[in-house]
């Protein structure tokens, strides 16, 4: 039986890789899991008790970061003034200034739009002028002085996961393109084989991307390279494992020394620090982990559902509602006081032989991860923020790549950060591509037929 398994799964390789010229993308089989028709861990979980408030020891000192740029930044400010220049560059980064520019009235989370709320800078009433950003944060010189629990971020579902015609991909880009291109969450599912840990889409006979610590070896290179940007990183645990399986790739990677670690769980809206006080105590990879997570053994290995909650995970309906999911039964105060994350990646579920698949709706991604339009990304934050007082924390889609414009989504996510978004910045090598890589995958009935032979070797691997 197990031979037969291997043999399907190698069809679907074969299958895959015939859709590319390059050989690097063929996925391996040699590892196993068990398989499910479900984006994450259906059974033995649990939720955190998030009613009480725990202090936790190692955590970022974010007073005395606050204190030390405050006394650079006054440093900075008299060495300026003894030049008679208003701002400071630097050759050295760690000189850099990153503080809030003049300051001036506003509502505490934002610009108050009817009974909706945008993010951007909070402020004081105070009028003088502070010093000037040089360098941005996150991409934007106004996100320096945000609080990292306000601002919109475009979230990558099961980042890892590129593999062009394969059934479990939902990538078109490799991580450093998403990165480049503005993504700052990357969420996939992990699998704990043989004690290494994997990157595979629900099974890793079915799309094995390779071990957790290969990957974060990548994303840790990529936070070296640029200083002045901050990361989340969301695991999820499908084999529901002991958290200290996840400690040895996050420091066999070098990520270990980027990691935050917050002073209590969970942590209310306003306990989070600015992007300017993460970056400069390098604080910079906010690593969470959905399941099992244990903050007082594991300080930094966020407890996915304490600090923040979720829509519904993998949709199939085009209205998206706003609706909480995960985690279930909490109160809506207690909701409004944490992040959120909007699950805006569209499936189309195929019921067959008693078994459910959810598979990325090709078709109507150029919708999907629009700014308007019904099923749009830009109409869903909108419901979002009328809903809960303030867009969505972060905004998980498929093929960020693919939209009513390459990109498309990073602009809806601007619009929700009330800042600019450059059209031409994104994305990869691959994004002027998109639209034809879209029309590929339809047929003038509007059937994909390479889904369908998918669908059709999953289901019988899934059979036997």
């Amino acid at each position: 039986m197990h031979i037969i398994r291997l043999l399907l799964a190698a069809s679907l390789v074969f299958y895959a890789s015939a859709q590319t010229t390059d050989s690097s993308q063929t996925d391996s089989a040699s590892a196993s899991a068990t398989a499910t028709a479900a984006d994450y861990a259906t059974s033995g979980i649990s939720y955190a008790d998030d009613s009480s408030t725990i202090t936790l020891s190692n955590s970022a000192t974010i007073s005395d970061i606050s204190s030390a740029m405050a006394t650079a930044n006054a440093t900075a400010a008299a060495s300026s003034s003894a030049s008679g220049n208003g701002t400071r560059s630097s050759s050295s980064p760690t000189q850099t200034l990153l503080v809030g520019t003049a300051q001036t009235t506003t509502t505490l989370n934002g610009t108050v739009t009817g009974t909706a709320t945008r993010n951007t800078t909070a402020s004081s009433t105070t009028t003088s002028i502070q010093p000037t950003n040089t360098v941005p944060c996150n991409g934007h010189p106004d996100f320096c002085q945000r609080k990292f629990s306000n601002i919109t971020y475009v979230a990558a579902h099961n980042s890892p996961f590129v593999r062009q015609g394969n059934l479990a991909a939902n990538q078109q880009l490799d991580v450093e393109s998403q990165l480049n291109d503005g993504i700052r969450m990357l969420q996939f599912q992990t699998h704990l084989v043989n004690g290494t840990m994997y990157l595979c889409h629900t099974s890793c006979e079915l799309l094995n991307a390779g071990t957790l610590e290969d990957y974060l070896s990548t994303v840790t290179k990529w936070l070296r390279a640029h200083p002045y940007d901050v990361v989340t990183v969301l695991m999820g645990n499908d084999d529901v494992v002991d958290p200290h399986n996840y400690t040895s790739p996050v420091i066999a990677s070098g990520l270990i020394d980027f990691v935050y670690t917050p002073p209590t769980v969970p942590m209310p809206l306003d306990s989070w620090p600015t992007l300017a006080e993460m970056i400069f105590g390098n604080h910079r990879a906010v690593v969470m982990l959905d399941y099992q997570a244990n903050q007082t053994a594991i300080p930094w290995l966020l407890d996915e559902f304490s600090q923040m909650w979720e829509t519904p995970f993998s949709p199939t309906d085009r209205a998206f509602p706003c609706t909480a999911d995960r985690p279930p039964d909490r109160p809506r105060e207690n909701r409004l006081d944490r992040m959120y994350m909007a699950n805006h990646n569209l499936n189309l579920q195929v019921d067959l032989a008693g078994i459910s698949l959810l598979v990325p709706f090709f078709p109507l991604l150029n919708e999907t991860n629009a700014i308007t339009g019904y099923g749009s990304a830009g109409v869903a934050v909108s419901n979002c923020t009328e809903m809960w007082t303030r867009p969505p924390n972060f905004l998980l889609v498929d093929y960020y790549n693919i939209g009513s414009f390459n990109g498309s989504i990073f602009q809806v996510a601007a619009d929700a950060n009330n800042v600019t978004y450059n059209r031409d910045s994104c994305c990869g090598t691959a994004g002027t591509q998109s639209a034809a890589a879209t029309n590929r995958l339809r047929l003038s009935g509007g059937i994909d037929t390479k889904m369908v032979f998918g669908l059709i070797v999953g289901l019988v691997w899934f059979l036997v």
